[in-house]
């Protein structure tokens, strides 16, 4: 009974972080689709960098936190961390710009809502 108790409080900590995840990234997002740069690491300078660093490595954090958490529960890795990291980083030349990007990321993230 004990781990039973673990396990669904192991659980419930894994969802609140996962929605605190979600939120910290739909606001970074909506800053990215506002006109800023940097959240997505494009441009590959240190100075468009810096303009997401604080909240590129809470969610690094957070997506962490969770991956640990899914692993104990014996689930697989917290997919909406790795497909930003996967998003994150050079692109081609004639490749959407962050904003862009960002928009819609947003609209898919919206559309995974209703």
């Amino acid at each position: 009974m004990a781990k039973i108790d673990r396990l669904e409080r192991l659980d419930l900590r894994r969802i609140d972080l996962e929605a605190n995840y979600r939120a910290a990234l739909v606001e970074a997002l909506e800053r990215c689709a506002s006109g800023k740069w940097g959240l997505f690491d494009h441009k590959g300078d240190r100075w468009t960098r810096a303009a997401f660093e604080s909240e590129v490595r809470m969610l690094n954090d957070i997506g962490e936190s969770v991956d640990g958490l899914r692993r104990q529960l014996g689930m697989e890795a917290f997919d909406l961390h790795q497909e930003f990291l996967t998003s994150r980083g050079p692109v081609v030349s004639n490749a959407v710009g962050e904003p862009k990007q960002a928009k819609a990321w947003l609209a898919r993230l919206a559309a995974d809502d209703r």
